[in-house]
């Protein structure tokens, strides 16, 4: 899908805009997406993106004028029956708060309609504030609570099982 939008700058920048765009992530594309999380991340998002040539989720990135990632996140087809599950969702630190999200977030409900479903869905950590805000400015509204888990890389190399509780959020798409 051809998504552009134009991102305003940061003040300092004298008020200009960058360009960007949403395209499918591809293997090339994670050498420049470390600001996302560990190599144990990337690892993950490698194998995700063999599950998106299957067809069972989509794997999004939002870049600049040059083509570099900035934002990511996947679709996942196959939690539920009748809606995409947003995860992974993840925005470069320095450009949070510029509109990537929310743009990144509206190209995964797009691609979710072009499936024929009617609904997004996502799990949003309870110590996340900032992130359940957006979500509920784009009309995601909470429906249930449940514990999550999964493998992360520890500063020294070590993985280690992160515990936390999810807050899940669902939107009804057009």
């Amino acid at each position: 899908m051809g998504w552009r939008h134009e991102l305003p700058s940061h003040r300092s920048d004298r008020g200009g805009r960058y360009p960007v765009h949403v395209r499918d992530l591809t293997p090339a594309d994670l050498p420049s997406c470390t600001w996302s999380g560990s190599a144990t991340h990337l690892r993950h998002v490698a194998g995700e993106l063999e599950r998106a040539a299957a067809g069972e989720v989509d794997y999004l990135a939002v870049c600049t004028a040059a083509d570099l990632p900035v934002a990511i996140g996947g679709v996942d087809y196959r939690i539920a029956s009748d809606a995409g599950t947003l995860w992974q969702l993840a925005v470069f630190p320095a450009l949070q708060s510029r509109g990537l999200g929310s743009f990144l977030v509206r190209a995964a409900e797009d691609r979710i309609r072009a499936r024929g479903l009617p609904r997004a869905e996502l799990a949003v950590e309870d110590d996340n504030p900032r992130a359940r805000a957006l979500y509920e400015r784009l009309g995601y509204a909470a429906f249930d609570r449940r514990p999550d888990a999964w493998d992360e890389e520890a500063p020294d190399g070590s993985i280690r099982r992160y515990e936390t509780m999810c807050t899940l959020m669902r939107k009804h798409l057009a």
